[in-house]
């Protein structure tokens, strides 16, 4: 898998990998934590969620131009993992959210989550320039050997994204599971048990007063003692419930100190561009600068139309976080699995797919068949779409109502398979896109912009996360296959684009 790639690629994807780590323990808990935590309701929380997700990626280019700007792109590495840990600290504080407390507690959490925002723009982006640029030397020593050399190698910056990309996601596997076996674990040594349903139905009691039928139901099955004072059982399973999952972050800080320690034990083995960026400094004739300016002008419009069709595939991608992990909650059957642990469905068939579709690339370049990487972005928005087909298909089938309607009146849940098969469709989707995308922005960014046009890739994710509450919206006052088919229509719709500006962004990036 590693042959042929610089040393450094592994390196680079482990010390990532304690960012992923609290990225998808993140993921899979923000919007019902913050429900469970303050009785917010579900819009109130994805447009918080929304907001902490976009931060993530605006962020990046704060710390592409740090890094660009001071040429440190290391040591700005390294400062982006202990910020992100100090964030997950304050997480990790278990105060019981009251009436009384409320009015600092949530901006304190809002400003921890700031701070993990602002630590992983420090860091996300400019270890993705660092990767890029280790094959920077790769295609330069190509084209001395030929066309043919050349494309092979750029073909293999490719496939070096994808491998960096599922070793980071090894992380994302296990992450998914922390929160939700520490909040069991927890409840239990509590003599309690997890329900999904008590957290929104114990905020409203404590809002009103009043015991609803399902609340007196539930908390007799959730408790191993004897219920006295229902205000008290209330009180006590919410600080119980979120304990475990302030505790989870605990784990986050762990990661990010790992990372750290494999970050700087490695740190050899990276590039230093600005020793590269001085080593290439040389003279140029007014006519060379001119046709370097329109060359750089050209590729940063064709950077510039890729981000667009990303703002829309990560719109439509994120909804996993928000209206997909509600509907593993609300419309699919699974007693024995939290909604939270099905997010480790995507990081899984990362791993388990990426050596096939990289299989699928290499024998079709063996034939000299080599797909541009444009072309695989635009297939990556049709498989994207292909998901959204399904579940839109599938919903209406089976006559599934709004949210808000089956909450109230039941439906019959779907089988766990339908997560399967919508989950795998989005990953293969992911791994046209994503990593492909990073190579992409590696392969058109000036070198003395490595960082800033990393930040933009990411800044073009925060735009789609900003988003993501259109996707609840819709989910909780519509006919949820209306959902899924807006974001078909993204799809398509960016898929058509792409296709159109196929030709013009491979004969500008030479791909």
């Amino acid at each position: 898998m590693f042959k042929g790639h610089p040393k450094g690629l592994l390196a680079a994807a482990l010390s990532n990998m304690g960012e992923r780590f609290g990225y998808y323990i993140m993921n899979a808990v923000l919007v019902l934590f913050l429900c469970s935590k303050f009785g917010l309701g579900e819009e109130t929380s994805s447009i918080i969620y929304s907001c902490f997700y976009a931060g993530i990626y605006i962020l990046a280019l704060v710390g592409g131009y740090i890094a660009d700007k001071t040429q440190n792109y290391k040591g700005t590495i390294m400062a982006g993992l202990m910020v992100m840990a100090t964030g997950y600290v304050l997480l990790s504080i278990p105060i019981l959210a009251t009436s009384t407390n409320i009015s600092w507690l949530l901006p304190l959490t809002c400003l921890a989550l700031f701070i993990i925002a602002f630590g992983n723009g420090l860091f996300k982006g400019n270890l993705q320039a660092i990767v890029g640029q280790m094959y920077d030397n790769l295609e330069a020593e190509a084209a001395k050997q030929g066309e043919e050399a050349l494309k092979a190698a750029k073909d293999k910056r490719d496939s070096g994204f994808q491998i960096f990309y599922v070793f980071i996601n090894v992380g994302g596997v296990i992450a998914p599971f922390v929160a939700p076996l520490l909040r069991e674990w927890w409840l239990k040594a509590h003599d309690m048990l997890y329900n999904a349903q008590l957290p929104a139905l114990c905020h409203q009691y404590q809002e009103t007063g009043v015991a609803s039928e399902n609340l007196t139901k539930l908390a007799a099955e959730s408790s191993l003692q004897p219920i006295s004072d229902m205000a008290t059982f209330c009180g006590d399973y919410l600080q119980i419930f979120n304990e475990g999952i302030h505790y989870s972050f605990i784990a986050s800080v762990a990661a990010m100190l790992i990372s750290l320690t494999i970050f700087i034990s490695t740190r050899k083995r990276f590039p230093t561009p600005a020793k590269k960026v001085a080593a290439a400094n040389v003279d140029y004739t007014p006519e060379e600068r001119k046709a370097a300016a329109t060359e750089i002008k050209q590729r940063m419009y064709a950077l510039f139309a890729v981000l667009a069709i990303a703002i829309f595939f990560w719109f439509a991608f994120h909804q996993n976080g928000t209206s997909l992990s509600m509907f593993a909650r609300d419309f699919v059957k699974s007693d024995s699995v939290a909604p939270e642990v099905w997010q480790a469905l995507n990081p899984f068939y990362v791993i388990v797919l990426t050596p096939v579709i990289m299989w699928v690339f290499g024998a079709l370049g063996r034939r000299g068949k080599y797909i541009s990487t444009p072309r695989k972005i635009a297939i990556g928005m049709a498989i994207a779409g292909t998901a959204y087909v399904f579940l839109a298909a599938y919903s209406y089938f089976m006559g599934y109502p709004s949210a808000t309607e089956a909450r109230a009146e039941g439906v019959v849940l779907s089988g766990p398979w339908v997560l399967l098969v919508l989950y795998f469709f989005l990953t293969v989707a992911e791994l046209f896109i994503s990593p492909l995308g990073l190579s992409f922005v590696s392969k058109v960014a000036p070198k003395h912009m490595l960082g800033l046009c990393q930040g933009l890739w990411l800044g073009a994710t925060a735009v789609g996360n900003l988003l993501l509450w259109i996707g609840p919206l819709i989910y909780n006052a519509a006919p949820i296959w209306i959902c899924w088919t807006v974001f078909l229509a993204v799809c398509l719709i960016s898929m058509g684009i792409m296709l159109g500006m196929v030709k013009w962004l491979e004969r500008v990036t030479n791909a």
